[in-house]
């Protein structure tokens, strides 16, 4: 039996498999391991309504009812470095800012100039732009010059499909995790459940541990069915499921780092952020995709409990949005965008990269936020640093990645 077919075996139902102690690995003369988990943001998250660039006058000229309000304001940015402030909905993130365990790259991205949300895509999984002929991913080219830790869940991806950035010819564990809770199964209806609430109404800890599972299950049926996503963003997630839920699916992925430390890559997929009409600004239908993302982020870090110091997370999307709103409140596709870095190994309490400005004379093709640093230079920092990888096998993760200078990402990751 192969890995992943061991996998699908084990997650049916949605439930999380705890593997047996002969699979755990071992820590190799003392030395912790190490860890990336990469969530992609599906559909193009809005970068300027995540990391607001409240200091520009022009961001509040181009987006008149859905820029974000400057800090001190009602419902505005929270501070981060006197220049750059946080969507209000991603407070529960500012304890990782203060402790210096959140980044984020402000005008990154892929440089190829497409706006199809479907070659975005592919190109920042298969960590080639502008290559249409690339199959492999950049992950999966990764795991090849890992090493090999006998583990079999060393590589894992959340969902039943395997996604391009694992493609390729080493072996990556496909497990679907708490996105199968939200679907309605025969204890959901009306009639059982009453049936078990009459078994397990007693005061005993079975029945108020009985009593907390169902409270649980219904606030995850609540999330999924608040949030839906138009038919429109469903192309453009490519499959990729909602944020609201995402803090199960986290919590589990916690769980299975802690049985399995040898899991050193893993890669969640969240769509949604393709806010063409009514984006909103500090609330709204952005704001409440924000909520769900931060909660989940927050959770996998709780839950990873000591693993988090040696765990670093990338979010990324394929392009940002248009700096001007639309005429439906919202904004379309554009180019420049904002990385999220977290973890313990992680250098933050700063916003790297350089900021190239939002004067129309600064913009990209007359409408979005340029470029400056290559999303390519950040992982390949991420994985220089702090996967140890050598340069001359990460020239083979990503082929003609442009060297970005050291004064832009100097130090992303701590010693």
């Amino acid at each position: 039996m192969n890995r992943r077919n061991f996998l699908k075996i084990g997650m049916a139902a949605g439930t999380t498999l705890l593997l047996p102690a002969q699979f755990a690995w071992a820590a190799k003369n003392g030395t912790p391991p190490k860890r990336l988990i990469v969530v992609m943001l599906r559909g193009a998250i809005d970068g300027l309504s995540v990391v607001v660039p409240y200091a520009e006058d022009n961001y509040y000229r181009l987006r008149s009812s859905i820029a974000i309000a400057k800090p001190g304001d009602t419902d505005g940015a929270l501070d981060l470095d006197g220049r750059f402030g946080l969507h209000p909905a991603l407070e529960m993130l500012m304890p990782f800012w203060q402790q210096k365990q959140l980044a984020f790259i402000q005008a990154s991205g892929s440089t190829d100039p497409t706006r199809s949300h479907f070659e975005a895509q592919a190109y920042m999984e298969t960590g080639q732009p502008g290559v249409k002929r690339a199959s492999d991913g950049w992950m999966n080219r990764l795991l090849g010059f890992m090493p090999d830790e006998k583990s079999v869940l060393q590589a894992v991806s959340l969902g039943p499909m395997l996604p391009r950035i694992f493609s390729g010819v080493q072996d990556v564990s496909t497990v679907p995790l708490g996105r199968q809770a939200g679907r309605a199964t025969v204890m959901d209806k009306p009639g059982i459940n009453a049936a078990f609430d009459r078994m397990y109404e007693d005061s005993d800890a079975l029945s108020a541990a009985y009593r907390q599972g169902r409270k649980s299950r219904e606030q995850v049926l609540s999330d999924l069915n608040s949030d839906p996503v138009s038919p429109e963003s469903n192309v453009a997630d490519n499959g990729a499921p909602p944020p609201a839920g995402f803090a199960l699916d986290a919590s589990q992925l916690a769980i299975l780092v802690r049985r399995n430390p040898g899991m050193q890559l893993a890669f969640a997929q969240l769509g949604g952020w393709d806010t063409h009409v009514g984006q909103g600004g500090a609330k709204g239908q952005l704001a409440n995709r924000l909520r769900s993302l931060g909660q989940g982020l927050k959770t996998l870090a709780s839950d990873l409990g000591p693993e988090w110091s040696h765990t670093v997370v990338v979010v990324m999307s394929e392009f940002g949005r248009t700096a001007r709103q639309n005429g439906t409140n919202g904004t379309d596709h554009g180019h420049g965008n904002a990385m999220w870095v977290m973890g313990g190994p992680v250098a933050g309490g700063k916003v790297y990269g350089e900021w190239p400005g939002l004067d129309d004379a600064q913009l990209h093709e007359g409408r979005d936020l340029a470029i400056t640093t290559d999303f390519r230079s950040v992982l390949t920092e991420i994985c220089e640093r702090h996967l140890q990888v050598d340069s001359e096998r990460l020239a083979a993760v990503f082929p003609n990645a442009p060297k970005t200078p050291a004064s832009i990402l100097n130090r992303l990751i701590g010693a």
